[in-house]
Order: C-alpha cells, then structure tokens, then sequence
C-alpha cells in the first residue's frame, strides 16, 4: 500500500510538471507568427533543437541514475525531457495553425465534433444524434471537453492543446509506472524511445496514443500479476514439503514456529493496477481495450498451463483464475462510468440496425505486419527487439510479457482476417503501432543487454560503452527529428483545412468552413434556441465539428451510433425528396419516427437543393459509395419555411 502510494504521488506530480511544460511551451510557440510548416523549414529546425536539449535531458538523468546522486534531479530532468519531447516535437510543426494532426478531416472529422459535443456540455450525449447514449467511449472527449470548458475555447480549438498536453501527461505518467517495473536508468531510455515512436506512428489518433504508450508496462504489470512464482503456489496446494519450499513458501520461521508469509506474494497491487489499465482502456478507446484484454486473457490461460503441469493438479489454476476474474472486475465498474448509458438503452430501447464500425479492410490489415523487416531505424530498433525476445523468453520476465504481447497482437490480425468470412473485420491494421511499441520497448533491453554480451564477449575494451552510447544517441537522434517528415501529410492537412475562424494557417484562399460563422448566427437568429436545442440536416457535416448543433445524420455508417438507424435515417431523406408539395414534406417530418431536423444546410445544384449522403459497401475498399439526393426547391417555397443564401450554401430553417 505505501508503494502504491508512492507511485500515485510520484505519477501525480508528475502529471503537473508535464502540464506545465506543455502549457508553457505551446502558449510560448504561439507568441510568434511562424511560417506554415509545409513551406518552411524554420519550425523543422527548431525542433530538433528542442529534442537536442531533451536528449540531453534523458543523458543527464540517466547519469545521476547510474551513479546513485541527486535521484530528486534525475526524476524532475525526465519529466521535463519526456513533457519537452513531446510539446515541442508537435507542437512546433503546428505551431503555425490551430489545428491538430489531419486538421477537420476525415476521422478528425468526427472526432472534433465529439469533443465538441462534449466541450458544450458534460452530459453524455451522442457525438450527433440528439436523445441517444454515447457508442465511442466518452472518457478522452469528456475531459478534454472539461478543459475547454474551463478555459472557454470551442472544441475544435482546444483539440491541439489538449491532444498535445494530454499525451505528455501520459509519457511522464508511463515513466512512473516503468520506474517500478525496471531499472531507473533503464526506465528513463525505454519511456523516451516508448514516448517518440507513440508520438510518430499514434499521435494523429490522439485518444489511442494514449493507451499505446501504457500498454508495455501494463502488460509488464499483468504478467506480475498473473504468473507469480511456482514456490508460492507450491506450498499453498501441497504444503512445505523441502527445506527450500519452506524457504521460499508462503510461510517462514519465526521463533520455532510457522507464521503466514505478507500477502505481497498474490500480487495484488499489480492485479489492481492491470485492473485500472483496462478500465481506462474501455473509457478511451474500444479496439485497445480489445487487444489488451485478449493479450491478459492469454497471458492468464499460459500462466495456468505452466502452473497446471509444475504441480500436477487443476487446482493450480484457480488462483490464476481468482486473479483474472479480479481483473475483469475492477475493469468493469470503470468501463460502466461511460459505457452504462448506451448499454442501458442497447438492451431496451431502439435495436441497432446500422453497426458497421468493424467494415473496413484496407491492405495493411490483410497481411501480417513485420516492421522488424523495414530497412530503416524503426526495423533495426524492433529486429533488435524480436531478437532480444526469441533469446529471453524463457528467463526474462519482461521479455516473457512484451513478448505475449507481441503473439496477441498477431492472433487478433489473424483472427481479423478470419473474420472477413463473416462479412467484418476486427480492425487489426489499428494494432500496428501498439505492436511497434512493444518491439521497441523489447529493443530497448535487448540493445542494452546485447551490448553488455558483446563488451564482455570481446574481453571489455575500454572505449567500446563509449561506443555504444554514441551509436544509441546518433540513432535516438536520427529517429526523432525524422518524426515530423513521418507526420507529414498529417501536418500538411492541419494547415490546408480552414479553421473555425475562417482561416487557412498556410495563407491560402479559406474554404467553405469560412461561412459556417454566417450559417450559424442565421440559425440561431432565425430558430431563437439554443444550439443543442437544434437538429441540422446537412452532408457539411464538418459543421457539427465547429458548433455543438445535433445532426439529423452522420457522416458515415462507420461512425455512427448503431442506435441511431443510420441506414434507415438515409431512406427517410431520399423519400423527403421525392415529395412534391411543402404540405407533403412537413407532414413527413412530423410522423418521423426520430426528432426532424429543425434546420436544412443544403448546397445549390443544378436541379435543386442537395444532400451528399454516403452507404456502405463493404467488403470494397474504400468501403463508402457516395451519392447525391436532391430536394425541389418548391418543397420549401411555403411561410413555414426561411431560405437564406449564404456563400455556397442554401439554409432552410423550419418555423415553428
């Protein structure tokens, strides 16, 4: 307990010092008026000049570490290298823009709108459809919402901070737990290299990124809790029957007499803590949450394997069992915090007719993934990694759980494939970077390990340490300030799309999105509510991502909640726009069976007012077919109706 402790408080000030960092550092980038990233070069420098004093951050700690002093100093100059590492490796790319990582589009499409959604409010409410339960888990959005709220920026603008900050709350938060799995030296290397590959393969997917890069000391965590040493099972099924069983056993000698042996020997901490993983898991991120209980799951049936055959009976299970179970449990109740509401109404209310989350299949998630083959930093990194696991397997605790880590990531890509036959898929391509985070937390040890075996391989010569730490920071080095050119397109994106004040960060003509601040003070003037009072029908779903409005429908099956009828809401739309007379139309949104739009954003065309709606076509990749409905501009020519022109949009708000 006083442990557990210790580590809460450690990971708590932690916490602070990494939100400081962040808040400072990019409060400090947007004083100055930097060029766009993708016509400059400027903010590339600067960037590996702030990773440059990072690493020598991580150096400095990693000396006090080894040499025993000033361990105070050590602890503060990794929070601020991991903190600093993170804010200024994307931060300062994006300096220049407000936008996060792939800006408004696509997935962050929706992803604004959640943290939109959640940033007006902190009830739990669909991310667009009004009067139905969150299906994506709340937690990452919920708090970020808070923050926003605090600070009193919209959603879509406390994104990049949030994101940014978050995940360098998280990177000190992970050295905390691998201070207490490993050695510190090597908890300071293996967070720092752990936090730059999150930060280069996971950041554009802010809320996963989260959970990769606690995934490797959790598993850590898990294999301690679940696969205790044989001695202690030993006595408790058969009793002290060797002077080393009685040695290592749950009891000891004491005055001549037997006693019980402290309960530390269960491993409850870790069963708790694994227990607490999964549970942030389920509020953050379902897919993770998947993977990783898989992966403990399996870790639970090796660990009663092993400990069925050392005794010889079943009852050697049940404690594994009892631990699992345990697990399952603590996980549970959190996973309810955000997940009670939908399940609620799942079994009760309106069944879903439109899950297809799980329908997509691009090329990456039909083959299995090697990046221990890439000729790059990263193979070598993970090769060094796969190695270092094949060799250690069976006496290394820590390979044994990266290493189960590994094997239930490649059984969840096969079982992936295997569910394509039943028209789904489980995402697996989704995994890649949680497994490059396992290999190259392997490759950490394994770097350091193989360099020991080699110096003393070839009879210690004195300059070879000096050696191998130039070859491991040339590298680190190599690899970190290449991280921007591996975010590219993501970077390029934040500065292309326009921003919910209208602007391009790259000076360029702004979009559409420019006119959103019109739509919106004439829906707000012209309806008189408030915007979470409102339903919008529109195919600029990217609106919802700006202003908290609910969507009458999404942007795709793929995203939405498979309560809210996606496929059916779309059938509803092209009758409406097959009717012929406003009397006809108003009569059809008032028997709807879903509360109607109170609002049409259409776009003009040729024939009429247009919605650019989208179907699944699964198992084609890409797996959405657009198309195109229109509506007779006659269908709104009646005093229950206001159309108003606004740039290219045609707004159609409904009287009441």
């Amino acid at each position: 307990m006083k442990r557990a402790l210790g580590t809460a408080v450690d990971g708590a000030l932690a916490a602070l010092v990494a939100t400081i960092v962040a808040s400072i550092g990019l409060y400090a980038f947007s004083l100055v008026e930097w060029p766009a990233f993708n016509s400059s070069n400027v903010t590339r420098a600067l960037t590996s000049l702030g990773q440059v004093v990072c690493a020598i951050a991580f150096a400095a700690a990693i000396v006090l570490y080894r040499r025993g002093t000033l361990e105070w100093l050590a602890k503060v100059l990794t929070w601020l290298g991991l903190s600093g590492f993170v804010t200024v490796t994307l931060g300062m790319p994006l300096a220049a823009t407000k936008l996060y990582l792939f800006g408004i589009s696509v997935d962050q499409e929706f992803r604004t709108e959640y943290l939109t959604r959640l940033t007006d409010s902190a009830a739990l409410r669909d991310m667009t459809y009004a009067d139905i339960p969150p299906f994506y888990p709340a937690g990452w959005f919920w708090i970020g919402g808070r923050v926003g709220n605090l600070l009193g920026m919209d959603g879509w603008e406390v994104f990049k901070p949030f994101a940014i900050g978050f995940l360098a709350v998280t990177a000190v938060v992970a050295f905390t737990l691998w201070k207490q799995l490993v050695r510190t030296d090597l908890a300071v290397a293996v967070s720092a290299v752990t936090t730059a590959l999150v930060v280069a393969y996971a950041s554009p997917e802010a809320y996963s990124a989260v959970i990769a890069l606690l995934v490797a000391p959790a598993l850590l965590l898990a294999w301690g809790a679940l696969n205790r040493p044989v001695s202690v099972y030993s006595a408790r099924l058969n009793g002290p029957s060797t002077p080393s069983d009685r040695m290592n056993g749950p009891f000891k000698r004491s005055g001549g007499r037997s006693e019980p042996k402290r309960t530390t020997n269960w491993g409850w901490g870790a069963v708790v803590g694994t227990g607490l993983f999964l549970g942030l898991a389920a509020t953050f991120y379902t897919l993770y949450l998947g993977m990783a209980a898989f992966a403990v799951t399996l870790m639970a049936v090796v660990s009663a394997v092993l400990n069925v055959r050392a005794h010889g009976t079943w009852r050697a299970a049940v404690p594994v069992l009892v631990r699992l179970v345990a697990i399952a449990a603590i996980s549970g109740v959190i996973a309810l915090t955000v997940w009670l509401p939908y399940l609620v109404d799942f079994v009760t209310g309106t069944p879903s007719t439109s899950g297809t989350a799980l329908h997509y299949l691009p090329e990456a998630g039909a083959a299995l993934p090697f990046p221990m083959l890439e000729f790059s930093l990263l193979g070598a990194l993970c090769m060094v990694g796969t190695l270092w696991l094949a060799v250690r397997s069976a006496t290394s605790r820590r390979a044994q759980a990266l290493g189960l880590g590994v094997v239930a990531v490649y059984l969840w890509t096969l079982m992936s494939m295997a569910a394509t036959v039943a028209g789904t898929t489980l995402l697996s391509f989704r995994l890649e970077a949680v497994l490059i985070v396992l290999l190259g937390a392997a490759g950490v040890f394994g770097f350091v390990e193989g360099s020991k075996a080699i110096y003393q391989a070839i009879n210690e010569p004195t300059r070879f340490k000096v050696a191998a730490v130039v070859l491991a920071t040339v590298g680190a080095l190599a690899f970190a300030q290449n991280i921007p050119q591996v975010l590219q397109a993501e970077i390029t994106v934040a500065y292309s799309d326009t921003d919910g004040d209208g602007v391009r960060a790259d000076k360029r003509p702004p979009s559409a999105v420019s006119y959103y601040g019109e739509v919106d003070q004439a829906i707000t003037e012209q309806l008189g509510r408030e915007r979470d009072e409102t339903i919008v029908l529109t195919a600029d779903t990217s609106f919802l991502s700006y202003y908290p409005y609910f969507g009458f429908q999404g942007l795709t099956s793929h995203y939405a909640n498979p309560l809210a009828q996606f496929d059916q809401r779309s059938a509803a739309i092209a009758e409406w726009a097959a009717l012929e007379t406003p009397d006809e139309l108003i009569e059809a949104l008032d028997t709807s069976q879903w509360p109607a739009p109170d609002a049409f954003l259409f776009r003009r065309g040729a024939d009429g007012y247009t919605l650019r709606l989208a179907e699944d076509v699964y198992p084609n990749d890409p797996n959405v077919r657009r198309y195109t409905v229109t509506f007779d501009e006659s269908l709104f020519e009646d005093p229950r109706f206001e159309v108003t022109d606004i740039g290219p949009f045609a707004l159609v708000t409904r009287s009441t």
